[in-house]
């Protein structure tokens, strides 16, 4: 093959749509060597564009506008029927219809806003852990209640009191006691929480007498 020695520089573009490559208007008229490059080019081009639309859509359909309703009323469904069952004194039964609430919130598709979620867990996952504190279930409770004051961290205050009595219960009272403190540091003063300090403190101070 012959070495190149010369080349000319072209003025090329873009069409608007972006589809084809064409000489620009102010350069003369191309050979017809370059016009057959071009032609070859740009149907290639084509070629690759056809096959792609044929198989994926141009534009992806963006989420629904508004949200189903249904799936919220499911869950209110379900929280209320536990809480109904709680005040029965039917603890682990309304455990487990807490527990088919949260499975039910947590299933929700994932172009739906986050926060609808947040709320609803931060609710949910407060109420079975005090289904699991009205049976002695420390430690699940200390759990639930964990994650739904993650989920809400401000205006959660039972949660954040659960998870304070169920790690004193345990005998965590130095974990206790500062799990505490940053609720009451997040929530303000709330007397409960200030409660629940005190008595962390007095069984903290009985320990080391």
């Amino acid at each position: 093959m012959a070495e190149l020695t010369h080349f000319d520089m072209q003025p090329l573009q873009l069409t608007d749509d972006f589809r084809a490559v064409t000489i620009a208007p102010s350069a003369s008229k191309p050979s017809r060597s370059l016009q057959a490059e071009l032609d070859a080019l740009n149907d290639l081009h084509h070629k690759l564009i056809s096959s792609e639309e044929g198989v994926l859509p141009t534009r992806v359909p963006g989420p629904p506008a508004s949200i189903p309703p249904k799936r919220a009323q499911a869950v209110t469904k379900l929280r209320d029927q536990a809480n109904d069952l709680y005040r029965k004194g039917k603890h682990v039964e309304a455990q487990k219809m807490y527990t088919a609430g949260i499975e039910m919130a947590r299933a929700r598709p994932s172009w739906q806003p986050c926060a609808i979620s947040r709320e609803e867990l931060g609710g949910l996952y407060a109420n079975r852990a005090q289904a699991y504190m009205a049976v002695g279930q420390w430690a699940e409770g200390s759990v639930d209640a964990q994650t739904s004051a993650e989920l809400r961290k401000m205006g959660n205050a039972k949660a954040w009191w659960r998870r304070g009595k169920c790690l004193m219960e345990m005998g965590r009272l130095e974990e206790a006691g500062e799990w505490v403190r940053r609720a009451l540091e997040i929530e303000g003063g709330e007397a409960d929480l200030r409660e629940l300090l005190e008595d962390i403190e007095k069984r903290l101070a009985r320990g080391k007498a």
